[in-house]
């Protein structure tokens, strides 16, 4: 029986937001990310959605002592789902996963006020640039839907329970993705 491992695909990727080892670089065909709100949430968070023309980079990470429980806690609102196909590790030798997505039947329109958290969008795209460069946090980017949401600058005093210090460069990147794709940012 293979150990039991977990596809991320936002701040997952960044290596400095878990302890979770061995890691490997990743991606999925079949799925895209999505901004979702769900109820008993203010902000929205990344989910997995099934997508049959796309495909996403992440990482996959060995669930600690196997424990699954321990890991739903983190990952609470999702489901996990079994990844049965299209998944491709750098790894040298096979990995089985799952990945967590949020159910529809969670999901809610978008609340009143309700913005991404850029402490929690930065985390997610550091993570990127480490594991696949301008490209891969670039393709971050397209292969994820809901900009339409707008996106709460909180870095002077960080809302997500765990940001990272981006460097100079770091935060330029965001800012100009955020610009670029005409994100709505909302000035604290």
């Amino acid at each position: 029986m293979r150990d039991p491992f977990f596809f991320g695909y936002g701040s997952l990727v960044n290596r400095d937001t878990h302890v979770y080892a061995p890691a490997y670089r990743a991606r999925l065909k079949g799925w895209r990310r999505a901004w979702r709100h769900t109820r008993g949430r203010a902000v929205p968070f990344l989910t997995g959605v099934r997508c049959e023309a796309s495909e996403i980079d992440g990482l996959v990470a060995l669930v600690p002592g196997a424990d699954w429980a321990a890991l739903d806690l983190r990952e609470e609102g999702y489901d996990r789902h079994v990844v049965d196909a299209g998944l491709t590790v750098e790894a040298d030798h096979p990995v089985a996963a799952q990945i967590y997505a949020v159910p529809d039947t969670k999901a809610v329109a978008r609340p009143e006020g309700a913005a991404i958290l850029l402490s929690y969008l930065d985390v997610v795209v550091q993570g990127y640039l480490r594991e696949f460069g301008e490209a891969g946090a670039r393709a971050f980017f397209a292969t994820t839907d809901g900009w339409d949401t707008p996106v709460r600058d909180d870095r002077a005093r960080p809302a997500y329970p765990r940001h990272q210090v981006l460097s100079a460069a770091e935060r330029a990147f965001v800012d100009d993705r955020l610009a670029e794709i005409g994100a709505r940012v909302i000035r604290a």
